[in-house]
């Protein structure tokens, strides 16, 4: 079973930046998951697949896993690239857009 390395995107849901700053390391699953005939729900047989570690660094995470003998696979992070802006340049007089009302 393999690990996968890498680390969150930020959550579509929110502004910040919570919960991107640290490593995750998540087992593949072995085995894909079934639906309850009866229920609905979904279920898997593969417990490995409800770990998740969080390391500060790449480098831990890595180490963990070579120090465990656990094949992985790292996946590196997208920069996102932020724009600044303010409030006030809704305003100003040299905008690309200007008001139409």
């Amino acid at each position: 079973m393999t690990a996968r390395i890498y680390r969150p995107a930020k959550n579509a849901t929110q502004s910040g930046m919570g919960k991107t700053r640290l490593w995750r390391f998540e087992y593949t699953p072995e085995s894909a998951r079934s639906i309850d005939p009866l229920m609905g729900w979904t279920s898997s047989d593969d417990m490995k697949s409800q770990i998740k570690l969080n390391f500060e660094t790449r480098e831990e995470a890595v180490a963990y896993a070579t120090r465990n003998g656990i094949p992985y696979r790292v996946e590196e992070p997208k920069e996102v690239a932020r724009r600044a802006m303010s409030y006030a340049d809704n305003f100003r007089s040299n905008r690309a857009a200007p008001w139409t009302h």
